[in-house]
Protein backbone atom coordinates (compact mmCIF):
# COMPACT_ATOMS: atom_id res chain seq x y z
CA UNK A 1 0.00 0.00 0.00
CA UNK A 2 3.20 2.32 1.22
CA UNK A 3 4.52 1.67 -2.35
CA UNK A 4 1.93 2.39 -4.38
CA UNK A 5 1.10 5.35 -2.61
CA UNK A 6 4.17 6.78 -3.38
CA UNK A 7 4.00 5.72 -7.03
CA UNK A 8 0.82 7.74 -7.32
CA UNK A 9 2.62 10.78 -5.41
CA UNK A 10 5.74 10.76 -7.88
CA UNK A 11 4.05 10.46 -10.70
CA UNK A 12 1.24 13.03 -9.56
CA UNK A 13 4.48 15.55 -9.02
CA UNK A 14 5.99 14.16 -12.69
CA UNK A 15 2.75 15.20 -14.48
CA UNK A 16 2.17 18.19 -12.85
CA UNK A 17 5.84 19.34 -13.29
CA UNK A 18 5.83 18.27 -16.77
CA UNK A 19 2.26 19.56 -17.43
CA UNK A 20 3.30 23.28 -16.32
CA UNK A 21 6.72 22.94 -17.97
CA UNK A 22 5.39 22.18 -20.97
CA UNK A 23 2.68 25.54 -21.25
CA UNK A 24 -0.63 24.03 -23.92
CA UNK A 25 -1.25 26.55 -26.09
CA UNK A 26 -4.67 25.15 -27.69
CA UNK A 27 -5.98 23.72 -24.31
CA UNK A 28 -7.75 26.74 -23.47
CA UNK A 29 -10.88 28.71 -25.37
CA UNK A 30 -12.18 32.08 -24.48
CA UNK A 31 -14.40 32.10 -21.76
CA UNK A 32 -17.28 34.59 -24.30
CA UNK A 33 -18.75 33.63 -27.27
CA UNK A 34 -17.87 37.13 -28.77
CA UNK A 35 -14.87 38.91 -30.29
CA UNK A 36 -12.04 38.99 -27.84
CA UNK A 37 -11.12 42.44 -26.97
CA UNK A 38 -10.04 43.98 -23.29
CA UNK A 39 -9.78 46.27 -21.02
CA UNK A 40 -6.97 45.25 -19.14
CA UNK A 41 -3.96 42.63 -19.44
CA UNK A 42 -1.51 40.66 -17.27
CA UNK A 43 0.37 42.60 -14.94
CA UNK A 44 -0.90 45.70 -14.93
CA UNK A 45 0.21 48.02 -12.77
CA UNK A 46 -3.02 48.75 -10.44
CA UNK A 47 -3.17 50.12 -6.47
CA UNK A 48 -0.85 47.64 -4.38
CA UNK A 49 -1.22 44.91 -6.71
CA UNK A 50 -0.57 43.53 -10.35
CA UNK A 51 -3.41 42.58 -12.45
CA UNK A 52 -3.80 38.58 -12.42
CA UNK A 53 -5.37 37.93 -15.42
CA UNK A 54 -7.23 39.51 -18.68
CA UNK A 55 -10.65 41.62 -18.61
CA UNK A 56 -12.98 40.72 -21.38
CA UNK A 57 -15.30 43.51 -22.77
CA UNK A 58 -18.69 42.61 -22.72
CA UNK A 59 -19.99 45.20 -24.84
CA UNK A 60 -21.13 47.56 -21.94
CA UNK A 61 -23.89 45.34 -20.96
CA UNK A 62 -24.57 41.99 -18.08
CA UNK A 63 -26.00 38.86 -18.60
CA UNK A 64 -23.68 37.35 -21.40
CA UNK A 65 -23.11 33.65 -21.01
CA UNK A 66 -19.82 32.79 -19.68
CA UNK A 67 -18.28 29.18 -20.90
CA UNK A 68 -15.80 26.71 -19.07
CA UNK A 69 -12.27 27.54 -21.07
CA UNK A 70 -11.53 23.76 -20.63
CA UNK A 71 -13.49 21.07 -19.03
CA UNK A 72 -12.78 20.24 -15.43
CA UNK A 73 -14.83 20.45 -12.20
CA UNK A 74 -16.07 23.52 -10.43
CA UNK A 75 -13.54 23.13 -7.46
CA UNK A 76 -14.33 26.68 -5.42
CA UNK A 77 -17.14 28.96 -5.45
CA UNK A 78 -17.11 32.70 -3.66
CA UNK A 79 -19.34 35.65 -3.29
CA UNK A 80 -18.52 38.94 -1.33
CA UNK A 81 -19.43 41.95 -1.57
CA UNK A 82 -16.24 43.45 -2.76
CA UNK A 83 -13.50 42.04 -4.76
CA UNK A 84 -14.15 39.77 -7.32
CA UNK A 85 -17.97 39.52 -6.34
CA UNK A 86 -19.07 36.28 -7.48
CA UNK A 87 -16.55 34.11 -8.83
CA UNK A 88 -15.99 30.58 -10.19
CA UNK A 89 -12.73 28.78 -10.15
CA UNK A 90 -12.72 25.90 -12.13
CA UNK A 91 -10.10 22.67 -11.78
CA UNK A 92 -8.43 20.96 -14.50
CA UNK A 93 -6.86 17.44 -15.24
CA UNK A 94 -3.61 18.86 -16.53
CA UNK A 95 -3.18 21.13 -12.63
CA UNK A 96 -4.03 24.57 -14.07
CA UNK A 97 -7.24 26.37 -12.99
CA UNK A 98 -9.00 29.15 -14.78
CA UNK A 99 -10.86 31.88 -12.73
CA UNK A 100 -14.23 33.43 -13.62
CA UNK A 101 -15.06 36.73 -11.72
CA UNK A 102 -17.41 39.65 -11.08
CA UNK A 103 -20.29 37.80 -12.48
CA UNK A 104 -23.69 38.48 -12.61
CA UNK A 105 -25.27 35.08 -11.51
CA UNK A 106 -24.32 30.97 -12.28
CA UNK A 107 -25.74 28.48 -14.41
CA UNK A 108 -28.48 26.74 -13.44
CA UNK A 109 -27.20 23.97 -11.32
CA UNK A 110 -24.00 25.91 -9.94
CA UNK A 111 -27.11 28.78 -9.14
CA UNK A 112 -29.07 26.37 -7.40
CA UNK A 113 -26.06 25.01 -4.77
CA UNK A 114 -24.98 28.33 -4.15
CA UNK A 115 -28.68 29.23 -3.40
CA UNK A 116 -29.40 26.31 -0.99
CA UNK A 117 -25.85 27.37 0.85
CA UNK A 118 -26.77 30.59 1.29
CA UNK A 119 -30.38 30.40 3.38
CA UNK A 120 -28.73 27.40 5.10
CA UNK A 121 -25.73 29.71 6.24
CA UNK A 122 -28.92 32.86 6.00
CA UNK A 123 -25.59 34.94 4.55
CA UNK A 124 -24.98 36.38 1.42
CA UNK A 125 -21.20 36.10 1.58
CA UNK A 126 -20.47 32.77 1.43
CA UNK A 127 -17.20 30.50 -0.18
CA UNK A 128 -18.05 26.63 -1.22
CA UNK A 129 -15.18 23.96 -2.01
CA UNK A 130 -17.49 21.32 -4.16
CA UNK A 131 -15.59 17.92 -4.64
CA UNK A 132 -14.15 16.52 -8.09
CA UNK A 133 -17.71 14.87 -8.51
CA UNK A 134 -20.09 17.49 -7.67
CA UNK A 135 -19.73 19.55 -10.51
CA UNK A 136 -17.99 18.71 -13.52
CA UNK A 137 -18.22 20.59 -16.69
CA UNK A 138 -17.17 20.41 -20.40
CA UNK A 139 -15.56 23.36 -22.21
CA UNK A 140 -17.32 25.18 -23.81
CA UNK A 141 -20.35 24.43 -21.40
CA UNK A 142 -22.06 27.62 -19.94
CA UNK A 143 -21.10 27.88 -16.20
CA UNK A 144 -22.99 31.52 -15.19
CA UNK A 145 -23.55 34.84 -16.86
CA UNK A 146 -21.01 37.94 -16.72
CA UNK A 147 -21.88 41.35 -14.54
CA UNK A 148 -20.33 43.52 -12.46
CA UNK A 149 -20.34 42.84 -8.98
CA UNK A 150 -17.84 42.81 -6.37
CA UNK A 151 -15.31 45.76 -6.83
CA UNK A 152 -15.61 45.64 -10.54
CA UNK A 153 -15.60 49.80 -12.14
CA UNK A 154 -18.17 48.63 -15.29
CA UNK A 155 -19.01 45.06 -17.25
CA UNK A 156 -16.52 42.79 -17.81
CA UNK A 157 -15.54 39.32 -17.67
CA UNK A 158 -12.48 38.97 -15.24
CA UNK A 159 -10.41 35.52 -16.66
CA UNK A 160 -7.23 34.55 -14.97
CA UNK A 161 -5.25 31.07 -15.24
CA UNK A 162 -3.76 29.47 -12.63
CA UNK A 163 -0.92 27.08 -12.53
CA UNK A 164 -0.97 24.50 -9.65
CA UNK A 165 0.34 26.56 -6.82
CA UNK A 166 -2.60 29.43 -7.86
CA UNK A 167 0.16 31.40 -9.37
CA UNK A 168 -1.49 33.80 -11.85
CA UNK A 169 -0.18 33.06 -15.35
CA UNK A 170 0.03 35.65 -18.18
CA UNK A 171 -2.99 34.01 -20.56
CA UNK A 172 -1.31 34.83 -23.87
CA UNK A 173 1.15 32.20 -23.02
CA UNK A 174 -1.53 29.95 -23.67
CA UNK A 175 -2.44 31.54 -26.79
CA UNK A 176 -6.00 33.65 -27.40
CA UNK A 177 -4.06 34.96 -30.72
CA UNK A 178 -7.86 36.38 -31.21
CA UNK A 179 -6.65 39.19 -29.59
CA UNK A 180 -4.80 41.73 -31.95
CA UNK A 181 -1.98 44.35 -30.97
CA UNK A 182 -0.05 46.10 -34.37
CA UNK A 183 0.73 48.96 -32.28
CA UNK A 184 4.04 49.84 -30.50
CA UNK A 185 3.99 50.34 -26.70
CA UNK A 186 3.85 54.04 -25.74
CA UNK A 187 5.98 56.22 -23.81
CA UNK A 188 4.92 58.38 -21.46
CA UNK A 189 8.09 59.78 -20.10
CA UNK A 190 11.20 58.66 -19.30
CA UNK A 191 13.07 59.76 -15.76
CA UNK A 192 16.53 59.76 -14.04
CA UNK A 193 17.31 59.37 -10.52
CA UNK A 194 20.54 59.98 -8.80
CA UNK A 195 20.75 57.53 -6.46
CA UNK A 196 24.44 58.02 -4.24
CA UNK A 197 25.48 61.17 -1.97
CA UNK A 198 27.16 62.25 -4.62
CA UNK A 199 25.06 61.77 -7.31
CA UNK A 200 23.71 64.03 -10.08
CA UNK A 201 21.85 63.97 -13.44
CA UNK A 202 22.13 68.15 -15.23
CA UNK A 203 23.47 69.21 -11.83
CA UNK A 204 20.33 68.21 -10.09
CA UNK A 205 20.25 65.30 -7.15
CA UNK A 206 16.86 64.32 -7.12
CA UNK A 207 14.73 63.38 -9.87
CA UNK A 208 14.83 64.61 -13.53
CA UNK A 209 12.44 64.52 -16.14
CA UNK A 210 13.92 63.50 -19.51
CA UNK A 211 12.79 65.40 -22.77
CA UNK A 212 11.84 62.55 -25.40
CA UNK A 213 13.18 63.07 -29.27
CA UNK A 214 10.96 61.10 -31.58
CA UNK A 215 13.44 59.88 -34.48
CA UNK A 216 12.59 59.26 -37.60
CA UNK A 217 12.18 55.49 -37.52
CA UNK A 218 9.32 56.24 -34.79
CA UNK A 219 11.88 55.59 -31.77
CA UNK A 220 13.19 58.23 -29.06
CA UNK A 221 16.47 59.61 -27.71
CA UNK A 222 16.77 61.73 -25.25
CA UNK A 223 19.85 64.80 -25.32
CA UNK A 224 22.69 63.55 -24.18
CA UNK A 225 22.40 63.16 -20.50
CA UNK A 226 25.35 65.03 -18.19
CA UNK A 227 25.54 62.81 -14.76
CA UNK A 228 27.93 61.75 -12.24
CA UNK A 229 27.67 58.92 -9.74
CA UNK A 230 24.72 56.21 -9.51
CA UNK A 231 21.91 56.65 -11.50
CA UNK A 232 18.56 54.72 -12.28
CA UNK A 233 16.50 55.12 -14.53
CA UNK A 234 12.19 54.84 -14.67
CA UNK A 235 9.64 54.65 -17.18
CA UNK A 236 5.79 55.80 -17.61
CA UNK A 237 4.73 53.13 -20.11
CA UNK A 238 1.56 51.37 -21.31
CA UNK A 239 0.47 49.50 -24.36
CA UNK A 240 -2.84 49.96 -26.34
CA UNK A 241 -4.34 46.82 -28.48
CA UNK A 242 -5.95 46.65 -31.98
CA UNK A 243 -9.57 48.03 -31.71
CA UNK A 244 -10.04 48.89 -27.94
CA UNK A 245 -8.53 52.08 -26.49
CA UNK A 246 -7.80 51.10 -22.87
CA UNK A 247 -4.38 51.73 -22.06
CA UNK A 248 -3.05 48.04 -20.72
CA UNK A 249 0.31 46.90 -19.58
CA UNK A 250 3.37 46.31 -21.54
CA UNK A 251 5.17 42.72 -21.39
CA UNK A 252 8.75 43.57 -21.12
CA UNK A 253 11.38 45.48 -20.49
CA UNK A 254 14.69 45.70 -20.82
CA UNK A 255 17.86 48.21 -20.23
CA UNK A 256 21.27 47.91 -21.61
CA UNK A 257 24.33 49.68 -20.83
CA UNK A 258 27.07 50.19 -24.37
CA UNK A 259 24.44 47.12 -25.39
CA UNK A 260 25.01 44.52 -23.05
CA UNK A 261 21.86 43.57 -21.35
CA UNK A 262 21.60 44.93 -17.65
CA UNK A 263 18.14 44.95 -16.74
CA UNK A 264 14.84 43.02 -17.83
CA UNK A 265 10.89 42.46 -16.45
CA UNK A 266 8.74 40.13 -18.04
CA UNK A 267 5.08 39.47 -16.73
CA UNK A 268 4.87 35.79 -17.23
CA UNK A 269 3.96 34.71 -13.86
CA UNK A 270 3.73 36.32 -9.99
CA UNK A 271 2.81 34.87 -7.08
CA UNK A 272 -0.29 36.77 -4.69
CA UNK A 273 2.27 37.13 -1.67
CA UNK A 274 4.53 39.17 -3.44
CA UNK A 275 1.78 41.48 -5.20
CA UNK A 276 2.01 44.08 -2.92
CA UNK A 277 5.72 44.12 -3.68
CA UNK A 278 4.39 46.69 -6.97
CA UNK A 279 5.18 49.79 -4.19
CA UNK A 280 8.53 48.90 -3.96
CA UNK A 281 8.37 48.64 -7.98
CA UNK A 282 6.84 52.23 -8.66
CA UNK A 283 7.96 55.30 -7.69
CA UNK A 284 5.35 55.74 -4.92
CA UNK A 285 6.12 58.70 -4.02
CA UNK A 286 5.32 60.12 -7.23
CA UNK A 287 2.68 58.29 -7.49
CA UNK A 288 0.62 59.58 -4.57
CA UNK A 289 0.77 63.01 -5.61
CA UNK A 290 0.84 63.04 -9.93
CA UNK A 291 -1.23 59.61 -9.67
CA UNK A 292 0.82 58.26 -12.60
CA UNK A 293 3.37 55.09 -12.03
CA UNK A 294 6.63 55.46 -13.21
CA UNK A 295 7.98 51.86 -13.42
CA UNK A 296 11.66 52.19 -11.37
CA UNK A 297 14.25 50.07 -13.95
CA UNK A 298 16.50 49.08 -11.30
CA UNK A 299 16.65 46.91 -7.80
CA UNK A 300 16.25 48.58 -4.58
CA UNK A 301 16.93 46.90 -1.10
CA UNK A 302 13.79 44.51 0.00
CA UNK A 303 12.55 44.08 -3.78
CA UNK A 304 12.18 39.74 -4.19
CA UNK A 305 9.65 40.32 -6.97
CA UNK A 306 10.03 37.15 -9.47
CA UNK A 307 9.20 39.46 -12.40
CA UNK A 308 12.99 40.48 -12.90
CA UNK A 309 14.88 38.59 -15.10
CA UNK A 310 18.80 38.66 -16.54
CA UNK A 311 20.26 42.11 -13.70
CA UNK A 312 23.18 42.95 -13.62
CA UNK A 313 24.29 45.39 -10.75
CA UNK A 314 20.97 45.48 -10.19
CA UNK A 315 20.58 47.82 -13.42
CA UNK A 316 22.08 50.80 -11.56
CA UNK A 317 24.60 52.74 -14.04
CA UNK A 318 27.98 53.91 -12.23
CA UNK A 319 29.39 56.84 -14.17
CA UNK A 320 32.63 57.75 -12.82
CA UNK A 321 35.26 60.87 -13.93
CA UNK A 322 37.57 58.48 -15.78
CA UNK A 323 34.19 57.05 -17.59
CA UNK A 324 33.83 57.42 -21.46
CA UNK A 325 31.14 58.50 -23.04
CA UNK A 326 27.87 55.50 -22.39
CA UNK A 327 24.94 54.77 -24.20
CA UNK A 328 22.00 53.60 -22.33
CA UNK A 329 18.98 51.89 -24.23
CA UNK A 330 15.51 51.06 -22.88
CA UNK A 331 13.54 48.59 -25.12
CA UNK A 332 9.79 48.41 -24.29
CA UNK A 333 7.67 45.14 -25.63
CA UNK A 334 4.23 43.92 -25.78
CA UNK A 335 3.21 40.45 -25.71
CA UNK A 336 2.77 40.22 -29.80
CA UNK A 337 6.88 41.88 -30.09
CA UNK A 338 6.44 45.15 -30.76
CA UNK A 339 8.61 47.34 -29.21
CA UNK A 340 9.75 50.84 -28.54
CA UNK A 341 12.73 51.94 -27.79
CA UNK A 342 14.52 54.96 -26.29
CA UNK A 343 18.86 55.98 -26.43
CA UNK A 344 20.27 57.63 -23.80
CA UNK A 345 23.54 58.91 -24.38
CA UNK A 346 25.63 59.38 -21.42
CA UNK A 347 28.46 61.89 -20.49
CA UNK A 348 30.57 62.33 -17.90
CA UNK A 349 30.21 65.30 -16.06
CA UNK A 350 31.13 65.95 -12.02
CA UNK A 351 29.79 69.11 -10.36
CA UNK A 352 30.98 69.86 -6.32
CA UNK A 353 29.04 71.79 -3.75
CA UNK A 354 25.55 70.96 -5.55
CA UNK A 355 22.40 70.84 -2.66
CA UNK A 356 21.87 67.55 -1.68
CA UNK A 357 18.14 66.76 -0.48
CA UNK A 358 18.08 67.24 3.24
CA UNK A 359 16.79 64.04 5.42
CA UNK A 360 14.41 65.73 7.99
CA UNK A 361 15.56 63.91 11.19
CA UNK A 362 12.66 63.52 14.37
CA UNK A 363 12.72 61.29 17.44
CA UNK A 364 11.01 58.50 15.45
CA UNK A 365 13.30 56.60 13.75
CA UNK A 366 11.58 53.05 12.51
CA UNK A 367 14.32 50.37 10.93
CA UNK A 368 12.70 47.66 8.33
CA UNK A 369 14.35 44.63 9.65
CA UNK A 370 13.02 44.99 13.44
CA UNK A 371 9.82 46.24 14.93
CA UNK A 372 8.98 49.48 16.64
CA UNK A 373 6.89 51.56 18.90
CA UNK A 374 6.23 54.61 19.99
CA UNK A 375 3.67 56.43 22.10
CA UNK A 376 2.79 59.27 23.22
CA UNK A 377 -0.39 60.60 25.05
CA UNK A 378 -3.39 58.49 24.72
CA UNK A 379 -1.94 56.76 21.16
CA UNK A 380 0.66 53.97 20.43
CA UNK A 381 2.00 53.02 17.37
CA UNK A 382 3.39 49.44 16.36
CA UNK A 383 5.33 48.94 12.99
CA UNK A 384 6.49 45.53 12.57
CA UNK A 385 9.23 44.19 10.98
CA UNK A 386 8.93 44.26 7.10
CA UNK A 387 6.38 46.97 7.10
CA UNK A 388 9.03 49.39 6.00
CA UNK A 389 10.98 48.76 2.75
CA UNK A 390 13.92 51.52 4.14
CA UNK A 391 15.10 52.61 7.49
CA UNK A 392 13.92 56.10 7.93
CA UNK A 393 13.26 59.10 10.35
CA UNK A 394 9.30 59.30 10.79
CA UNK A 395 7.30 62.50 10.80
CA UNK A 396 4.59 62.15 13.61
CA UNK A 397 2.41 64.14 15.46
CA UNK A 398 0.22 63.01 18.19
CA UNK A 399 -2.94 65.62 18.83
CA UNK A 400 -5.38 64.50 21.22
CA UNK A 401 -6.88 61.85 19.56
CA UNK A 402 -5.97 62.26 16.23
CA UNK A 403 -2.23 61.23 14.71
CA UNK A 404 -0.15 62.56 12.15
CA UNK A 405 1.29 59.26 11.06
CA UNK A 406 4.25 60.51 8.61
CA UNK A 407 3.74 61.15 4.79
CA UNK A 408 1.19 59.08 2.61
CA UNK A 409 3.89 59.21 -0.08
CA UNK A 410 6.28 56.59 2.14
CA UNK A 411 4.77 53.05 0.95
CA UNK A 412 4.49 50.56 3.55
CA UNK A 413 4.52 46.63 3.18
CA UNK A 414 2.74 45.36 6.63
CA UNK A 415 -0.15 47.03 8.11
CA UNK A 416 1.28 49.27 11.61
CA UNK A 417 -0.96 48.95 14.38
CA UNK A 418 -2.49 52.33 15.60
CA UNK A 419 -3.63 52.26 19.51
CA UNK A 420 -6.12 54.41 21.45
CA UNK A 421 -6.91 54.88 25.28
CA UNK A 422 -10.43 55.78 25.02
CA UNK A 423 -10.50 55.21 29.28
CA UNK A 424 -11.52 58.49 29.84
CA UNK A 425 -15.18 58.00 28.25
CA UNK A 426 -17.63 56.06 29.74
CA UNK A 427 -18.97 52.41 28.12
CA UNK A 428 -21.91 54.26 26.59
CA UNK A 429 -19.83 56.46 24.57
CA UNK A 430 -16.68 54.47 23.86
CA UNK A 431 -19.23 51.83 22.26
CA UNK A 432 -19.83 54.45 19.05
CA UNK A 433 -16.13 55.23 18.78
CA UNK A 434 -14.69 54.26 15.77
CA UNK A 435 -11.32 55.34 13.83
CA UNK A 436 -11.17 57.17 10.68
CA UNK A 437 -8.35 58.33 8.12
CA UNK A 438 -9.04 61.81 7.40
CA UNK A 439 -7.79 63.80 3.79
CA UNK A 440 -6.31 66.91 4.10
CA UNK A 441 -9.17 67.83 2.54
CA UNK A 442 -11.21 66.67 5.54
CA UNK A 443 -13.08 63.74 4.35
CA UNK A 444 -13.02 60.93 6.71
CA UNK A 445 -12.99 57.30 5.87
CA UNK A 446 -13.89 54.80 8.36
CA UNK A 447 -11.07 52.51 8.79
CA UNK A 448 -12.07 48.55 10.74
CA UNK A 449 -12.02 49.44 14.29
CA UNK A 450 -11.34 47.02 17.03
CA UNK A 451 -12.39 47.83 21.10
CA UNK A 452 -10.60 45.96 23.88
CA UNK A 453 -11.40 46.77 27.49
CA UNK A 454 -10.76 50.74 27.31
CA UNK A 455 -8.78 50.15 24.13
CA UNK A 456 -9.57 50.91 20.78
CA UNK A 457 -7.40 49.79 17.33
CA UNK A 458 -6.54 49.60 14.29
CA UNK A 459 -4.28 48.19 11.32
CA UNK A 460 -3.17 50.82 8.63
CA UNK A 461 -1.66 49.87 5.56
CA UNK A 462 -1.22 53.58 4.21
CA UNK A 463 0.83 56.09 5.85
CA UNK A 464 -1.94 59.92 6.99
CA UNK A 465 -4.18 61.49 9.45
CA UNK A 466 -6.19 59.00 11.48
CA UNK A 467 -8.75 60.40 14.06
CA UNK A 468 -11.54 59.36 16.54
CA UNK A 469 -14.42 60.10 15.99
CA UNK A 470 -18.15 59.38 17.12
CA UNK A 471 -21.29 57.78 15.25
CA UNK A 472 -24.31 58.12 16.53
CA UNK A 473 -26.73 57.76 13.27
CA UNK A 474 -28.45 54.77 12.51
CA UNK A 475 -28.45 53.42 8.89
CA UNK A 476 -31.51 54.61 6.69
CA UNK A 477 -33.26 52.23 4.71
CA UNK A 478 -35.62 53.37 1.90
CA UNK A 479 -37.82 51.01 -0.83
CA UNK A 480 -36.84 52.04 -3.81
CA UNK A 481 -39.88 49.80 -6.36
CA UNK A 482 -42.66 49.35 -4.10
CA UNK A 483 -44.42 51.21 -0.99
CA UNK A 484 -45.97 50.18 2.01
CA UNK A 485 -49.22 47.87 1.02
CA UNK A 486 -48.58 47.78 -2.94
CA UNK A 487 -49.30 44.48 -4.79
CA UNK A 488 -46.11 42.99 -6.14
CA UNK A 489 -47.36 40.30 -8.53
CA UNK A 490 -45.75 41.30 -11.23
CA UNK A 491 -43.03 42.04 -10.06
CA UNK A 492 -39.50 39.88 -10.06
CA UNK A 493 -37.52 41.75 -7.82
CA UNK A 494 -37.73 43.53 -4.29
CA UNK A 495 -35.43 46.52 -3.94
CA UNK A 496 -34.29 48.89 -1.45
CA UNK A 497 -31.23 51.64 -0.88
CA UNK A 498 -29.49 51.55 2.55
CA UNK A 499 -26.46 54.07 3.14
CA UNK A 500 -24.68 54.58 6.36
CA UNK A 501 -23.13 58.15 6.33
CA UNK A 502 -20.31 57.25 8.96
CA UNK A 503 -19.25 54.00 9.44
CA UNK A 504 -20.62 52.33 6.58
CA UNK A 505 -22.95 48.99 6.36
CA UNK A 506 -21.64 45.79 8.60
CA UNK A 507 -24.73 43.43 8.37
CA UNK A 508 -28.16 43.38 7.21
CA UNK A 509 -31.06 40.95 7.76
CA UNK A 510 -34.38 40.47 5.86
CA UNK A 511 -37.35 38.33 6.32
CA UNK A 512 -40.70 38.03 5.48
CA UNK A 513 -43.41 36.55 7.74
CA UNK A 514 -40.84 35.80 10.17
CA UNK A 515 -38.54 33.64 7.39
CA UNK A 516 -35.21 34.79 6.38
CA UNK A 517 -35.06 35.48 2.86
CA UNK A 518 -31.43 36.35 0.71
CA UNK A 519 -31.03 39.60 -0.39
CA UNK A 520 -28.27 40.77 -2.03
CA UNK A 521 -26.37 43.81 -1.55
CA UNK A 522 -24.11 45.70 -4.15
CA UNK A 523 -22.30 48.65 -2.30
CA UNK A 524 -21.75 50.54 -5.47
CA UNK A 525 -25.55 51.49 -5.70
CA UNK A 526 -26.24 51.16 -2.19
CA UNK A 527 -29.06 48.48 -3.20
CA UNK A 528 -30.44 45.52 -1.57
CA UNK A 529 -32.25 43.27 -3.70
CA UNK A 530 -34.73 39.78 -3.25
CA UNK A 531 -35.27 37.56 -6.01
CA UNK A 532 -38.94 36.52 -6.14
CA UNK A 533 -37.80 33.10 -7.98
CA UNK A 534 -35.90 32.18 -5.07
CA UNK A 535 -39.58 30.88 -4.25
CA UNK A 536 -39.34 31.26 -0.81
CA UNK A 537 -42.64 33.59 -1.03
CA UNK A 538 -45.82 31.61 -1.38
CA UNK A 539 -48.91 33.53 0.78
CA UNK A 540 -50.50 36.77 -0.77
CA UNK A 541 -50.43 38.69 3.06
CA UNK A 542 -46.31 39.32 3.87
CA UNK A 543 -44.61 41.46 6.39
CA UNK A 544 -41.27 42.69 5.09
CA UNK A 545 -38.66 43.21 7.80
CA UNK A 546 -35.17 44.19 6.77
CA UNK A 547 -32.85 45.35 9.70
CA UNK A 548 -29.60 47.56 8.92
CA UNK A 549 -26.49 47.72 11.21
CA UNK A 550 -23.83 49.84 10.57
CA UNK A 551 -20.29 49.20 12.20
CA UNK A 552 -20.28 50.75 15.46
CA UNK A 553 -23.51 48.66 16.03
CA UNK A 554 -26.40 51.50 15.85
CA UNK A 555 -29.45 49.97 13.90
CA UNK A 556 -32.17 50.45 11.46
CA UNK A 557 -35.47 48.95 11.44
CA UNK A 558 -38.33 49.05 8.18
CA UNK A 559 -41.08 47.12 7.76
CA UNK A 560 -43.81 47.11 5.37
CA UNK A 561 -46.72 45.34 4.16
CA UNK A 562 -46.82 43.34 0.72
CA UNK A 563 -49.42 41.30 -1.65
CA UNK A 564 -48.40 39.23 -4.11
CA UNK A 565 -50.61 36.30 -6.29
CA UNK A 566 -48.81 33.45 -6.47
Amino acid sequence: MRLNFLVFIMTLCYTLTYAQNDIPKNYFEKPLDIPLLLSGTFGELRSNHFHAGMDIKTKGVTGLAVLASAEGYVGRIKIQHGGYGKALYIYHPNGYQSVYAHLNNFSPEIEALVKKAQYQKESYEIELFPSASDLKVKQGEIIGYSGNSGSSGGPHLHFEIRDYKSKPMNPFLFGFKEVKDSKKPQIFALHAYPLGPLSHVDGMTERVQLKLIQRNDGSYRTESLKAFGTIGFGIDTYDILDLTYNKNGVYSIVTKLNGKPIFKTTFDKFSFYESRYINRLIDFEYYTTEKRRIQKLFLEPNNPLSLYKDVYDNGIISIQKDNLDQSFEIIVSDFMGNTQSILVPLTTDFKENLIQKSIKETEYYAKAKSASVFEEGKIDIYIPKDALYEDRFLDIDIQGLSVKLHEPGTPLHKSITLGFDVSQYSLEDQSKFYIASVTPWGSKYYVSTYKKKDRLTTKVNEFGTYQLFEDTKAPSIKPKNFRDKQWVSNFRFLKLEIDDEDTGIDSYRATVNGEFILMEYDYKTKTLVYDFNDGKISDTKNELKVVVTDKVGNTAIFEAEFFRKN
